[in-house]
């Protein structure tokens, strides 16, 4: 038994365009802290607009982690988010900096804050079978077999989701055990950190009007140029980095299957169902406190200031 201190961990989580990074950079001119990015996308180098990473002038303003780590086509898993976020937590707290977790993937938050279910290693040959069936009956037949084997998992995940939703049987089909009881059994009995979670509340309206109009402004910035000169490099379409919303959407356009309105329209619609699906996943953690970024920025200077002070 330690009765030393747990380390505290700022943490903002949020649906996408919410307001996350800006809040976080207004922040970096009040306390001394340094971001973690807890994005599933922004670890992949080159993939620069379509996952709204930070920009030059922003990244010059306060240090970020778990940026540009892994090229597209090679893997990078929640595990290893984790083991590289503990490192970096670390690494800022013995400076006398505060780490702050900054992010929208809520699996990632999850692992590192509340525990990693210690599932199998994966087997490549399971894996392509299953893959192989997905592309030859429909990932809806795979979706439908997850949601007998293991309900909650399949409540928690996008029908859409082809690699969790993979692993998720590779698991069931390896160890006899759902991943949803893994992750239940394997959770910490005791959190790491001392946490304050702030999640960052919009308008369902304003969100929407937001990511529609973040959206045109990645097509305005170049994303067709960028996912083009990807593919030209010699990277795979059907490569994870690739797997994600304005991605799959631009490569559609360019294969020549829908026009580039169309292809907008598409990121806009998928994206606005993501936000839905990260505000599901974040509501069902009852430790958030709820603060509307633009509204109420002196409350949570207030909340972080008497945070650090306990």
């Amino acid at each position: 038994m330690t009765n030393e201190p747990k380390q505290p961990l700022l943490v903002i989580c949020g649906p996408t365009a919410s307001g996350k990074t800006g809040l976080a950079l207004s922040l970096a001119e009040q306390f001394p802290v340094e971001i973690i990015s807890a994005d599933s996308r922004q670890v992949y180098r080159r993939l620069d607009i379509g996952t709204a990473k930070p920009t030059a002038e922003e990244l010059s303003r306060v240090r970020h982690h778990l940026i540009d780590l892994v090229e597209p086509e090679q893997p990078f898993s929640v595990a290893d988010f984790v083991d590289l976020a503990n490192a970096a937590i670390a690494d800022i707290a013995a400076r006398g900096q505060w780490p702050l977790l900054v992010g929208g993937t809520g699996l990632y938050i999850q692992a590192l804050t509340a525990g990693l279910a210690e599932t199998p290693p994966a087997d490549p040959r399971l894996r392509a079978a299953l893959e192989a069936e997905a592309r030859e009956h429909g990932l809806g037949r795979l979706y439908r077999r997850l949601q007998q084997v293991d309900p909650p998992t399949a409540a928690r995940l996008s029908p859409n989701d082809q690699v969790r939703i993979v692993r998720a049987l590779e698991v069931e089909a390896l160890s006899g055990c759902r991943m949803s009881d893994f992750q239940a059994r394997h959770a910490f009995s005791e959190h790491p950190f001392r946490l304050l979670k702030l999640g960052l509340l919009q308008k369902r309206e304003h969100l929407y009007r937001r990511i529609e109009q973040r959206v045109d402004a990645m097509f305005a910035a170049g994303l067709v140029d960028e996912v083009r000169a990807l593919l030209a490099s010699g990277c795979p379409a059907d490569v994870k980095g690739l797997k994600t919303i304005g991605y799959q959407e631009v490569m559609a356009y360019l294969r020549g299957d829908c026009d580039l309105p169309t292809a907008i329209e598409l990121v806009k619609r998928n994206s606005r169902r993501y936000a839905k699906r990260q505000m599901t996943w974040f509501r069902r953690d009852s430790s958030i406190i709820w603060v509307d970024p633009e509204r109420e920025f002196v409350r949570i200077t207030e909340l972080i200031a008497e945070f650090n002070a306990a």
